[in-house]
């Protein structure tokens, strides 16, 4: 079953269900998955959206929310901090599992030994790798921060 179907067939059983939340959530999802379709089709480059280009669309949309979080974060709203945390968690079961702190640190160090680099100018090439080699099971901000931290030292 293809990623497209697989959330298709959620918001099908969300909407038997009648889980207001996810309901939402999958429409949003099911929404930019057209937007993509009709921009592969329309562009230059005509193509049919592959399971990459929805993936994109997952991650893009993970990271607004998350952004929105801290927003919501520091200005008290919980209520507006729930409704986001919960489309995070549905955006996110169709995704690879993220790798966590303590595994990407030590992914991090074993590029930078591997690549020989030593200052905060070689962290394009690492992130290149990382890119290449991981770019399902990584996030990329966490790894840019840790990356970061490392090089400066």
């Amino acid at each position: 079953m293809s990623l497209r179907e697989k959330i298709e067939t959620d918001y099908k059983n969300a909407l038997k269900s009648k889980d207001k939340n996810k309901i939402s959530t999958y429409r949003l999802i099911l929404s930019g998955i057209k937007d993509l379709d009709i921009n592969n089709r329309s562009g230059p480059d005509k193509k049919e959206t592959d399971e990459n280009d929805i993936k994109k669309l997952l991650k893009k949309m993970i990271k607004q929310r998350s952004e929105s979080i801290d927003v919501y974060k520091k200005s008290n709203r919980n209520d507006l901090l729930e409704i986001e945390r919960g489309e995070v968690n549905v955006l996110s079961e169709y995704l690879p599992k993220q790798l966590g702190e303590e595994e990407t640190r030590k992914l991090c160090s074993e590029i930078i030994e591997r690549t020989g680099a030593s200052s905060i100018k070689d962290m394009g090439k690492v992130m290149g790798e990382l890119k290449k080699n991981h770019s399902d099971d990584i996030d990329f901000s966490k790894a840019g921060s840790i990356l970061k931290e490392i090089l400066n030292k």
